[in-house]
């Protein structure tokens, strides 16, 4: 993105339909322990953040097969990246720096985003070819780094391309396109150029995520599913006993919900 393309200052605003979906939510099981926050790979492994700092990865049947333990240097990780489970990452916002690990949970290297003069980065993402995504908040500029935390590629300064910059707080690369999300505005949704493709008017979700052909998330009492190619959006009410939760997250048709230490997993559709 040095040398780059200008960003398409036209972006295709997308129109969905809503469907009310007939909820079925049953449950599969519980998983109990010590647990402040977690997310979910692909593969179904679930990646728990304890009260102390420990980052903990189960498998889908929910056995413990990887611990990561260096927990002292930079305090409770900002946020748990495992898009690609051979790749996690650890972001420590108030250091800015980022913790590579392998599917092992092993330490593979740093990136202190401070050394490239990012010194606010709300949020983070692997990219496709395992460099990271990273959206400057002082410079307004979406920016890729190496392991090392070169400088690979930047977009211009947002400021000067929308009425309003987006303020993302989740970034996921997702089938050759780079979501950035704002709560407040849109999902601005990026090729790899730095080129505006898209601008997917969903907004105030929580509980964020881009996986497969899907974008999932909830509001109030709602469950919501976009699906990107056929602009439709799907949505569930969610039962009693499921509103007063945590957070969730998603994979495929499985529902990931947080209560007081304990994660319970459930088959929606």
């Amino acid at each position: 993105m040095k040398k780059l393309l200008l960003i398409t200052m036209m972006a295709m605003l997308s129109i969905c339909s809503i469907a009310q979906t007939d909820t079925s939510f049953r449950f599969i099981k519980a998983i109990k322990g010590d647990i402040t926050a977690f997310t979910v790979d692909n593969l179904d492994n679930i990646y728990l953040l304890s009260s102390t700092n420990q980052v903990k990865k189960l498998n889908a049947n929910g056995d413990s097969v990887a611990v990561y333990n260096n927990v002292k240097r930079y305090g409770q990780a900002t946020l748990i990246d495992v898009s690609n489970p051979l790749k996690v990452l650890l972001y420590y916002r108030d250091f800015a720096t980022i913790v590579m690990l392998d599917r092992f949970l092993n330490e593979v290297n740093t990136i202190d985003l401070r050394k490239q003069n990012i010194l606010q980065a709300r949020a983070i993402g692997l990219s496709y070819d395992n460099k990271v995504w990273v959206y400057d908040e002082m410079d307004n500029k979406l920016k890729k780094v190496d392991e090392e935390g070169k400088l690979l590629q930047e977009t211009p300064d947002f400021r000067q391309l929308f009425n309003a910059a987006p303020s993302p707080q989740k970034i996921f690369d997702q089938d050759r396109y780079v979501y950035l999300y704002d709560s407040a505005q849109a999902v601005f949704v990026f090729d790899y150029y730095g080129t505006l493709k898209n601008k997917i008017l969903i907004r105030e979700w929580q509980n964020f995520k881009v996986t497969g052909k899907y974008i999932f998330g909830s509001k109030d009492k709602k469950l919501f599913r976009y699906d990107i190619g056929g602009f439709r959006i799907d949505e569930w009410d969610l039962p009693e006993q499921l509103q007063s939760v945590q957070s969730f997250n998603f994979s495929g048709a499985k529902l990931y919900t947080l209560k007081k230490n304990v994660i319970e997993v459930y088959d929606f559709h």
